[in-house]
């Protein structure tokens, strides 16, 4: 007969093996997003694009297309759209290509813009600089913005066997809905006294 101290350690292995396997499996879920994030971007999976502080230093004489799409969430009350539907650039040369967005409501609204490029081979040498996709964005009443993607397409897609037939790029951006920062109020009013 087992005495009430082993059935205590026993159990105790037990509810310690539960909750190690608990905090594990929420460890997990929450990192899921951000290393499913960095997968993307270091391989390029599903069109992830990728980036750089500078742009190349090696430009080429061959080209091809950008193509630029915009789109928004439901719900999304903003007009989204890029100002030219395509360039033809060279590759490792820098380019900036903008897009413009409308806000036709009579209140603020935030937005983030998600992105990828197709075909999805492509996209670890899809390389931007700078992105209106980095941070949020938050129009005003009736403000329309123009906002800027510096990219370049690095020389190494010719020497990627799946990317480097590929004539053209689309870039894709959705804009989605996000709440107000939570101190935009306050930010609003320093801009605003520091404007008297």
């Amino acid at each position: 007969m087992k005495s009430w101290y082993a059935d205590l350690t026993e159990n105790g292995r037990v509810v310690m093996w539960t909750l190690v396997t608990v905090i594990g499996m929420g460890s997990l879920g929450w990192a899921a997003v951000p290393l499913y994030d960095l997968f993307c971007r270091v391989t390029g999976y599903g069109g992830t694009t990728s980036r750089a502080e500078a742009g190349s230093t090696r430009v080429l004489e061959e080209t091809l297309l950008v193509r630029f799409d915009a789109s928004r969430e439901r719900g999304m009350p903003w007009d989204f759209k890029p100002v030219q539907n395509s360039m033809r650039v060279q590759i490792g040369a820098t380019n900036i290509a903008f897009y413009e967005a409308h806000n036709p409501t009579d209140q603020p609204v935030a937005g983030t813009a998600s992105f990828n490029v197709a075909p999805f081979a492509t996209g670890p040498h899809f390389v931007k600089i700078d992105c209106f996709c980095f941070e949020e964005q938050v129009l005003q009443p009736g403000e329309t913005v123009s906002m800027p993607v510096t990219f370049f397409v690095d020389p190494e897609i010719l020497d990627d066997p799946e990317a480097k037939h590929m004539p053209e790029i689309t870039l894709s951006y959705t804009f989605h809905v996000m709440d107000l920062p939570e101190d935009y109020a306050a930010l609003q009013t320093d801009a605003a006294q520091t404007t008297n």
